[in-house]
């Protein structure tokens, strides 16, 4: 059984690019069509489940499969090769970008990543605002939210707890229609306990090393991914604040060229942590402190995922028959399409203008562009880009290769390089 996993679960892994809806699409061919893995039902609650956990919901699916199939040893294949090419890939193209990535070359053909990233966003929000915004008090959730972080600076966690207790309270009391045998509790129970001291087990070798560096990466990633609701989209600005502004790893246009060459990559999107850690640690202190800072940050960003299945899989049909755990991550789902707008707005300012002003009056605290200072190429770019991505959905691949070409063609033309 184990070799048929890991030869299927291997494919799903090399060929899941196109972000969770394609990812979701080629699983959901795989193991329910091809094979009989998963029932419809089954794989259609297990979705379900997933899309409410923090963290990459198509990588929690493969999962939860694994498991199905084949406890956790299962689990720990299917999530495990889910993940693995991504990784391996981005550790590449993070290495060459901390050798390469400022010569000019390099940077015009990032101008034209910069401006795809944009209309990614955008098409990210429109996506899950479609399927996230179906009553009105989720629209008013998802303005609030956008608001509390544009115009107010509110941290990301504070606006999705908030959303989360407003969801609960406004759904009526729990209707308990089955009990959770005591047996499966303590088993759950269990595994949290295990699970929680094997993803601090890094720890105890940071502080024999006495690296405050890695203390920080290893912290601010384990927080992260246990707020990471909606995937990454929803906390990349709270997560570029804290990488540019508190803690100095990155610029804003590194973080927005992470986020472009995670775009190219199979697997989770949210490996543009581990592009992150690696270049912050190179930075630190060369190849060997990259690697290190890598492997720490994948450990703390995926152990999480699978503690939350392997936990949590026993208890999905119970889970499924709480009204208010359902309505408050409804309400967090909708909060996140104005984390998202939020992003989109940040993104769109920081690539469309050369310079940004931050702006404080009273409780107010948000940015405004410096007009004279607007980049009509890189608008230009997002412009194709767009049309290519929304309106002829070409592949994002293949947009983002053709965005970059056109950006480094036209610098080489106007000699900006």
């Amino acid at each position: 059984m184990t070799p048929d996993l890991i030869r299927v679960f291997g494919r799903i892994g090399l060929l899941s690019f196109g972000g969770p809806a394609a990812q979701i699409a080629l699983m959901h061919k795989e193991l329910v069509e091809k094979r009989d893995w998963l029932t419809e039902a089954q794989f259609l609650r297990a979705l379900s489940f997933c899309m409410l956990l923090p963290g990459p919901e198509a990588m929690q699916l493969a999962t939860y499969a694994g498991w199905k199939r084949h406890g956790i040893i299962g689990g720990l294949i299917g999530g495990g090769l889910f993940v693995l090419p991504g990784a391996l890939v981005i550790m590449v193209l993070a290495l060459a970008y901390g050798a390469y990535g400022n010569l000019p070359v390099v940077q015009a053909l990032f101008l034209g990543v910069k401006a795809t990233v944009v209309v990614i966003v955008i098409e990210a929000l429109i996506k899950i605002g479609k399927r996230a915004l179906v009553e009105p008090q989720h629209l008013a959730l998802a303005l609030g939210a956008f608001v509390a972080l544009f115009f107010f600076a509110l941290p990301f966690p504070l606006v999705i707890l908030i959303a989360g207790i407003i969801g609960a309270l406004g759904q009526p009391g729990e209707a308990v229609t089955q009990v959770v045998p005591s047996g499966t509790l303590r088993r759950s129970l269990g595994v949290v306990v295990v699970g929680g001291l094997i993803w601090a087990a890094p720890f105890g070798v940071i502080a024999m090393t006495e690296s405050s560096f890695l203390h920080d990466i290893g912290i601010f990633f384990s927080t992260l991914a246990v707020v990471t609701f909606g995937g990454a989209y929803a906390v990349l600005a709270y997560m570029t604040q804290e990488v540019v502004v508190s803690y100095g790893w990155l610029t804003t246009p590194q973080m927005m060229d992470a986020l472009g060459l995670a775009e190219t990559t199979p697997g989770p999107l949210i490996l543009v942590t581990q592009f992150v850690g690696m270049i912050a640690g190179m930075a630190e202190g060369g190849t060997a402190m990259a690697l290190t800072a890598g492997a720490l940050t994948l450990w703390v960003t995926f152990v999480p995922c699978f503690i939350w299945i392997f936990a949590g899989a026993p208890l999905i049909d119970w889970l499924d028959g709480r009204p208010r755990l359902r309505g408050a991550l409804a309400a967090i789902t909708a909060a996140v399409v104005g984390v998202i707008a939020n992003l989109s707005l940040w993104f769109a300012l920081h690539v469309f203008f050369a310079e940004i002003s931050a702006v404080s009056i009273g409780p107010l605290q948000t940015i405004l562009p410096h007009l004279a200072s607007i980049q009509l190429l890189t608008i230009g770019l997002a412009v194709v880009t767009g049309a290519l991505l929304l309106w002829r959905h070409w592949s994002l691949p293949l947009v983002l290769l053709i965005s970059a070409a056109l950006s480094l063609g036209t610098s080489v033309a106007l000699g900006l390089i």
